[in-house]
């Protein structure tokens, strides 16, 4: 994997300066020091202590990525809603679990994308997850291809850059057609999984609104401002209106979902190797879809 840049500044510059500005840690400079990368001044072998002067051509030569062990392979097929030489976003859906487990080891929305890169005879390269879902949450899920590329899409997520909006299914009714929820959230005392509203979690908002209004149901959209666990359901479940399916914070499940009515519909974020903003969407999915025409019958 090679990355260039054409430097056009008026004063000479260090690599190791410019490479900073450009988002490259020390930790990564160092792995294309002794793992097998390049520092290429101009297709010269270059160091990070030489200066670059106007037209210089500087490309990183990332070295290649190790897999680890513990990661199987799975050639279920993906579906791809984007990609290009740093990133893939992918549609998942419900019932597969973002990462490996020891419950999930042979097949994990991360091991499918390994399947996928070994299918294509992509090398060197490794799946970076950068967004997740829950297990039973459909959509958008974000991947870098490299290392540096997951860098750059980690640090939007710190700065909370990336906007990504959600469609739920809600037992009850708002009485307002937009809410803005800001409680923090903590591990539930006693509990390993569930979270809940605590006074010393961690802050978390949640922006609520109201698409369409059924008998007993409501589908919003959301956008989510931080990415706490579960928060989505954890302040809809606090608000008395837990989603559709979501039996742990007290959803009840109705024909045909199964499942927390949650999808992952939109993204948006900065492509920092194109320099433009992108965003992606996903169709809403077909158990949500069927939910929504049935209430909707139900109404009319």
């Amino acid at each position: 994997m090679q990355i260039s840049w054409l430097y056009d500044g008026n004063q000479p510059i260090r690599v190791k300066t410019f490479l900073k500005q450009k988002g490259v840690s020390r930790r990564l400079l160092a792995s294309i020091r002794f793992d097998g990368g390049k520092l290429l001044i101009n297709g010269n072998e270059g160091r990070k202590i030489d200066k670059m002067v106007s037209g210089d051509l500087l490309v990183i030569c990332l070295p290649s990525e190790k897999i680890s062990s513990f990661l199987v392979p799975s050639f279920v097929p993906i579906s791809i809603l984007y990609e290009d030489r740093d990133y893939l976003i992918v549609d998942k859906p419900a019932g597969v679990a973002s990462i490996p487990s020891q419950l999930h080891k042979e097949d994990s929305l991360v091991a499918r994308v390994l399947g996928y890169y070994q299918i294509r005879g992509y090398k060197g390269i490794g799946p970076h997850i950068a967004t997740r879902l829950d297990r039973d949450t459909s959509g958008i899920v974000l991947f870098a291809k490299h290392r540096y590329a997951h860098a750059m899409i980690d640090e939007q997520l710190k700065q909370h850059q990336i906007k990504k909006f959600y469609y739920a299914i809600l037992q009850g009714n708002p009485a307002t057609k937009h809410l803005l929820i800001n409680l923090p959230i903590g591990r539930m005392p006693g509990s390993l999984v569930k979270r809940t509203v605590l006074e010393k979690g961690k802050y978390a908002s949640t922006e609520y609104w109201k698409v369409s209004e059924f008998q007993n149901y409501v589908l919003c959209k959301i956008q989510l401002h931080t990415g706490r666990t579960h928060q989505i359901r954890v302040h809809s479940a606090f608000l008395g209106m837990p989603l559709v399916g979501d039996t742990l914070y007290g959803g009840s499940n109705r024909f045909p979902l199964q499942r927390q009515a949650l999808h992952c519909q939109q993204i948006t974020f900065f492509h920092p190797f194109l320099n433009k903003k992108l965003t992606i969407t996903s169709e809403i999915t077909k158990d949500m879809q069927r939910f929504i025409k049935n209430e909707a019958n139900i109404k009319g």
